[in-house]
């Protein structure tokens, strides 16, 4: 998978210069900069390489930090600035697996509690393993991990007998 991303992003680029867009060539430039990095430290320590898993974290790591930045640019008032910054994630999120909304993510993990039956707080590892295994790359795991926790402090797991769980102690409430 990584060389399949690796051909896209090249790929892209060749199309980018053809077209004369800066402003994509610089982008997916940065793009392949960061994946060489990260290759290059992973060589360093005794890996051969990165996988396609490592090469999305990337995307979306550069995506975030273009929220971000964005954000910070919009509440200062350079919006050309801000802009940029959308413009560059709008690039970046070409080669991210298609995202899932907001009520997906939120079904993804009432579907996994369910299943792997998880009763609280201390189950949060297991679902979010599960989650990463089912859905690599096509949603925020910190929001996911977010709406897992809610579920699960709030007891809304649809776990039949299932007690709240004090997040302090991961004792039973009751």
């Amino acid at each position: 998978m990584r060389d399949v991303m690796r051909d896209r992003i090249n790929a892209a680029l060749r199309a980018a210069q053809d077209a004369g867009d800066k402003r994509r060539c610089a982008t997916l430039r940065l793009v392949q900069t960061a994946v060489k990095d990260r290759e290059s430290a992973a060589r360093e320590n005794g890996k051969d390489g990165i996988n396609g898993d490592e090469v999305i974290d990337i995307l979306q790591k550069m995506v975030r930090q273009r929220d971000e930045s964005a954000a910070d640019f919009e509440n200062s008032g350079k919006l050309d600035l801000a802009e940029q910054e959308r413009t560059e994630q709008a690039i970046i999120r070409e080669f991210l697996p298609e995202q899932l909304n907001e009520d997906e993510v939120r079904s993804a993990c009432e579907e996994t509690v369910r299943e792997i039956e998880a009763h609280g707080l201390r189950d949060i590892g297991r679902c979010m393993n599960e989650l990463k295994s089912r859905y690599p790359g096509q949603m925020d795991f910190v929001q996911a991990s977010c709406v897992m926790r809610d579920m699960l402090r709030n007891g809304n797991n649809d776990n039949a007998g299932s007690e709240p769980v004090s997040e302090v102690d991961g004792k039973s409430a009751n």
